[in-house]
Formats: C-alpha cells, structure tokens, sequence
C-alpha cells in the first residue's frame, strides 16, 4: 500500500466517522434565528454556514465587495436566490451546430447566467459573442468519458485557456477511482489545474457510476489536487444530480470549494433544492425555462428537454411521480 493510499483510507475512515456520528445539536443551525454576532470568528463560524438565512446582511456586503459564490450547508433552507447568477448554461451535445451556440451565447447575456460551459471546439466563438459581458465561457475537457491520460486532458485545458475559456469541467478518472488506483486519479486532477490556472477547474465525479465511498474519497482528492469545485454528473452518465449527492459532497468539500450540481435540473424549484442542499453553481440546458418559469426557448433542446417534469433517477424537483423509471438521453444537462 502506497502513501497515497494510506492517506486516502485514514481521510475516508474519518470522514464516514463523522458523517454518521450523531448531531451534536438537536436544533438545525437554520432555524437558530438571525445571527448577531460580529466577533471573529462567531460563535457557529466553524460549523452553521447558513449565513445566506441567518446573516443575509453580511453576504450581500461580501457581494458587494466582489464575491462572487458564497457557500451554502446542507440544509440550508430557503435562500434569497439570483437563480441566473447559479447557472451555468450548457450546450455539449455532439451535433451542436453554430446557430444553436450563438443563440446560448444571445441567452447567456440577456438573462447574466454565470457562464455558457461548451465543448471545446465552440471556445473562441463564445469569447467572441459574450466579449464585453460579465458570462464566462467555460469548456469541458476528458469529456464525457474521462478516460484520458492526464496530459491529454492538461493538453486540453491549455489549449481552452489559450483560446478564451475562463473555467474548465474535467471528468476525473471514473475506471482509476473505481480501480483504487488514487495515485492515477490525483496526478490527473492535479495537471489539469497546473494547465488550466490561474482558472478555475470544475471536477464533474459521475456520481451515478459511484457508491458513496468512491464519491467521499473522489471528492477529498479533488479538494486536495486544488479544484474550485466538485460537480455531480456529465450529463450523459446513467443519472444526474440528486440532493443526497449534493449534500454529501458540500459536508465533504467545506466551505473552501463549490458544488456544482448538473444533470436533470429543469425547473426554478429543482435549483432551489440544489442550492438547499449546498450547490453554488449549476449546469442546466434548461436555463432559460428556469428563469423565465418556462416561458422561454431552450438552446440545448433537444430529446431530453422532453423529460423537463420527468424525475429520471431520482433528480428531486420533478413533479411527475409516474416518470421516475425514465431514462435522460445523453446530451445534455
């Protein structure tokens, strides 16, 4: 057994210690009411990170101060969301024409979703179409599959960075994670943030193909490898985001990394329940639906969008109980 592998067991060990130990108060941090205290640090700073419900004052002065994602508990509550500023609009599909990416670019910039996340190819004409705004343009790399070797994916994030992208989703090493081969994983996770800084890098886990300690211990290498943010799903993986998943990867990560949750997000309230549970940014296809409670066009339609009320595997928000059997076509978040 390597160090890294002694490392990873005693991390997962401790964490699993402590998600299933019992709370230590009975009253959830939410429903504490408001939070006066302005010594440093107060007296739940370490552990209630429910400031967007308990001191809403204070994160909207850090906003104003340029924050841009202020981290959320599990359980959170219910939060003075800006749903656009969440959302990452997508478009990955492999028969993306040009029409549909300038109309996701046209989306992005009227209703300020936080960035367009598009594959690699349609980088430089997403820079061009939102230069002058506030929307990121972020591509995927080691996309869907994440069976790559790790300098082809830092390959990659380079030549994105190159041409315009301000943040990167990588896929991590789903067969190395599942394999045990941690060392693979972590040497992966940790080129493509050397290739893609000073950026930030999203790591997209595939949490449908994992059980919940591959999901612990891929989150803990991420965090150690120096990501900005673990991710849920591709899109095109057998599930997308559940809130279960979400929590976990919010009480493993802290509060130092976001949580992106992706796959299945149709509507205003599935958001909701993401950020809830700790998500700061999500993938959604379905973004303008979102914003606009379904009044508007859907850049990334297509077979999927069809299952905007289905619940496939589990995605909390849905409405159609009858749908929950359904299976998303790949393509799109």
């Amino acid at each position: 057994m390597t160090d890294v592998d002694r490392l990873v067991e005693l991390i997962t060990q401790r964490v699993q210690e402590r998600l299933t130990a019992p709370a230590r108060l009975a009253l959830v941090p939410r429903d504490r009411g408001a939070c006066h205290d302005d010594s440093a640090p107060g007296e739940d700073c370490a552990s209630c990170g429910v400031c967007v419900v308990r001191r809403p004052w204070s994160v909207r002065a850090m906003e104003g101060a340029g924050a841009m994602r202020v981290g959320a508990a599990p359980g959170v509550g219910q939060v003075p969301a800006d749903l656009a500023k969440l959302i990452d609009h997508t478009l990955l599909k492999p028969e993306a024409t040009r029409d549909e990416v300038v109309k996701l670019c046209d989306e992005a910039r009227q209703h300020r979703f936080a960035s367009v996340c598009v594959n690699t190819t349609w980088v430089p004409l997403c820079k061009a179409m939102l230069a002058g705004t506030d929307v990121m343009v972020c591509a995927v790399v080691g996309f869907p599959l994440g069976a790559m070797t790790p300098s082809a994916k830092a390959y990659e994030a380079r030549e994105a960075m190159r041409q315009g992208a301000r943040e990167i989703d990588m896929v991590i090493n789903i067969g190395a994670l599942k394999s045990r081969d941690y060392e693979t994983v972590f040497e992966d996770i940790c080129k493509v943030v050397k290739s893609a800084a000073p950026a930030g890098v999203k790591v997209i886990l595939e949490t449908s193909a994992l059980d919940t300690e591959q999901k612990i211990i891929g989150c803990t290498l991420s965090k150690l490898a120096g990501a900005a943010f673990v991710k849920t799903s591709t899109g095109f993986g057998k599930g997308g985001a559940t809130v279960e998943d979400v929590e976990l990867m919010r009480r493993i990560v802290g509060p130092e990394l976001g949580v992106k949750a992706s796959g299945g997000v149709r509507t205003a309230d599935d958001v909701l329940k993401m950020a809830q549970a700790g998500a700061n940014r999500i993938g959604a296809s379905a973004s303008v639906a979102i914003v606009t409670e379904g009044k508007g066009s859907i850049a990334g339609s297509g077979p999927r969008d069809s299952l905007a009320r289905g619940n496939p595997r589990g995605v909390t928000g849905a409405t159609g109980a009858s749908d929950a059997k359904a299976k998303p076509k790949a393509g799109s978040y």
